[in-house]
């Protein structure tokens, strides 16, 4: 599979780079942000991957986050990809912010029109490690995943699908219970039909509860001023209960005075690396 650069940027001794590609699960072209640290130049590193939220492309995290830094001094490589297929032409895909492009919502779709393009969980399961492996210098083995609402919900819920898959996980205002909430129903409604049973496929809060050990230590920030929590759009108490029923570890931390922004994500984002560290360089 084809890779064309179309940007790199010197950051931290290491590169900042994207790419461009034909996704075979998408059947269009995608891009992906990717961070390769200075130890990259001379061995291979493990990977951590970033979903981003609503409206969001592989821009917004690797120019507002801060990542770098901590990510150079812990030898992590950092994928970001894009949020949806883009330019599928298919009716109504860009009507609203909340479904379509900028919102694949991580899943698979099984709806017409949108079964054909919207695949971004497999996208980001199967299809996204398999070329990161194959271009660059990872270590399969040692792979993370966190995210930002919509795209934290992404991550919770590979982690949760796929165990052992990812070394950890973590999240910053993530969208735990997606049936129960308005984003949620919008968009599992939309790509996967009227049938709730098949939404609690995607929803963290359902898949913990049958989540088969404890070998997953989740970390969650949450800004207290979010106006999406406010909005009983995100729904954390939910996931903690179902956690803590299941005995599964999750540190979940109100964070006072802090929105739903970048300037949230970037003030707490070493914490996340750190956390990440810990497992893939262990």
């Amino acid at each position: 599979m084809a890779l064309k650069q179309v940007s790199s940027n010197k950051c931290f001794e290491g590169f900042q780079k994207v790419f461009e590609h034909d996704s075979a699960e998408l059947k269009c072209k995608m891009k992906f942000g990717i961070y390769l640290p200075p130890k990259a130049e001379t061995g291979k590193c493990p990977v951590l991957y970033w979903l981003s939220g609503l409206t969001c492309t592989e821009q917004n995290f690797i120019t507002k986050a801060g990542f770098h830094q901590a990510a150079a001094e812990h030898g992590l490589i950092v994928v970001a990809p894009d949020t949806s297929p883009r330019g599928c032409n298919i009716e109504g895909e860009d009507e609203s912010w909340d479904f379509g492009t900028g919102a694949g919502f991580y899943v698979d779709a099984t709806e017409d029109p949108w079964k054909t393009n919207y695949r971004m969980y497999s996208y980001i399961k199967d299809e996204l490690p398999k070329l990161i492996n194959a271009n660059f210098p990872t270590d399969p083995e040692r792979m993370s995943i966190f995210g930002h609402s919509m795209g934290g919900h992404g991550a919770l819920i590979l982690a949760l699908k796929n165990p052992g898959k990812y070394k950890s996980v973590s999240a910053f205002a993530p969208i735990c219970n997606p049936i129960q909430c308005q984003w949620g129903k919008k968009a599992l409604g939309g790509y996967l039909g009227s049938d709730v049973s098949k939404w609690e496929a995607y929803d963290a809060t359902q898949l913990v509860k049958s989540y088969p050990d404890s070998h997953l230590d989740i970390l969650i920030d949450q800004g207290k001023d979010d106006q999406f929590l406010s909005a009983g759009q995100l729904l954390p108490d939910n996931f903690i209960a179902a956690c803590t029923e299941r005995k599964i570890p999750v540190v979940f931390r109100l964070q006072q005075g802090y929105d739903h922004s970048y300037f949230f994500i970037a003030t707490f984002i070493n914490d996340h690396i750190k956390h990440h560290a810990k497992y893939l360089n262990a």
